[in-house]
């Protein structure tokens, strides 16, 4: 899933990227928002500046890794003898995520001389319990940009105040736990929780990059459990799919959706042994006629293509001609099946080859299944090379 909202723009009047309040994307009219970890980084900077000297920045600035520098209002704050706490409401604009007005609390507490900085997760945010992920098994799921980015401004904090960076963070997400679900964090063995996540610190909305920074985090764990077979589904029934016919575990499977693309070129760099593509007939029309990116809004399902696929399969010059005039993808593949013309497995071999041609000659076996809306397998190519 993508991120989710950072520190309440609206509310509060906390700065957006490089425009200030309601600042809008060029070309997209799109508000863009907050990741959790410029959230966390600005609720850690609060804290610990109040832990030094008794008072809580509001707004907190912070400066993200690009050079943004935005403020952030504090929704909670307690001052405690060897602790604070500060809350930001994560704010990520117009893009749809799971994670937008979640609460995102900042307890630090000092150490010993010499102790570093120390991250753990508190209520709502996951730990690592499996390999493949950037994080050892067992550490708190703070990615290693936040990490660096809170690290950065306890440091900086310290030295305003002629103090040491000597600190625990204890990072925790309001119902967390029950956002996570919503999230791949399960599947990849987060557990407890939501991830604190971001690069840039900025949501940029309908990007899709947690999306695909999901699948690829995905491909990591499966190659660290030593699975050999993995899965790109472009949904539930063809995960249902692929499970009945090859019996694969679950760190195996996928979740591709739309972006094919994406799988094929993290395979291509980090190869298993096979990889099987499982969707919807129509979808896979598209990767068989040279698409990446399967979503509606940007490839169609091409009659004319699956025509000429139609008489490579033994159509006659009427039933081509009906199946490029169906209304359908689903439609012309039904045509076909009725005349006994093996249009989805037509489909399926030459999407499979337009895998191959994707992954450059990296060792992996592909094959590639098409699904009808029952979950029917109505095309299969073989395995190849």
């Amino acid at each position: 899933m993508s991120e989710a909202r950072g520190g309440r723009e609206e509310a509060t009047g906390g700065r957006e990227p490089e425009g200030g309040r309601g600042a809008q994307l060029k070309h997209t009219g799109l508000r863009p928002g907050w990741t959790t970890g410029a959230c966390a980084t600005a609720a850690t900077t609060a804290a610990y500046t109040a832990l030094l000297t008794g008072d809580f920045p509001d707004p907190v600035t912070i400066t993200l890794p690009r050079g943004q520098t935005p403020a952030f209002a504090l929704a909670a704050e307690e001052l405690a003898p060897g602790h604070a706490t500060a809350a930001v409401v994560k704010d990520a604009g117009d893009d749809p995520d799971v994670t937008h007005g979640a609460l995102i609390r900042s307890t630090v507490r000092l150490l010993p001389a010499g102790s570093g900085v120390v991250f753990r997760a508190g209520d709502g945010v996951g730990t690592i319990t499996r390999p493949g992920l950037p994080l050892p098994v067992g550490e708190p799921a703070i990615n290693p940009v936040p990490r660096r980015m809170m690290t950065d401004h306890v440091t900086l904090v310290a030295g305003r105040h002629g103090a040491t960076a000597d600190v625990e963070i204890t990072i925790s997400v309001d119902h967390g736990a029950e956002i996570a679900r919503s999230t791949w964090n399960p599947r990849l063995g987060i557990l407890g929780g939501l991830s604190i996540l971001g690069t840039t610190g900025i949501v940029v909305p309908y990007s899709c990059s947690a999306w695909i920074d999901s699948i690829r985090r995905g491909v990591d764990v499966a190659r660290a459990a030593g699975r050999t077979h993995v899965a790109g589904c472009t949904g539930s029934t063809s995960e249902r799919t692929v499970v009945a016919e090859h019996g694969l575990p679950e760190d195996a499977l996928l979740d591709m959706g739309d972006f094919a693309g994406a799988v094929l070129k993290y395979v291509r760099r980090h190869p298993v042994d096979r990889l099987t593509i499982c969707g919807g007939f129509a979808k896979l029309s598209k990767l068989a006629a040279g698409h990446l990116d399967l979503h509606s809004a940007r490839s169609q399902v091409d009659k004319a293509f699956l025509a000429d696929l139609a008489r490579e399969g033994g159509a006659s010059a009427a039933l081509a001609a009906e199946v490029a005039a169906a209304n359908t993808g689903l439609a012309a593949l039904q045509l076909c099946e009725a005349a006994a013309v093996p249009l989805g497995d037509l489909v399926a071999s030459r999407a499979r080859d337009e895998a191959l041609a994707v992954l450059r000659g990296a060792p992996v076996r592909v094959d590639v299944l098409c699904i009808d809306r029952a979950g029917r397998v109505v095309g299969r190519s073989a395995p190849a090379p």
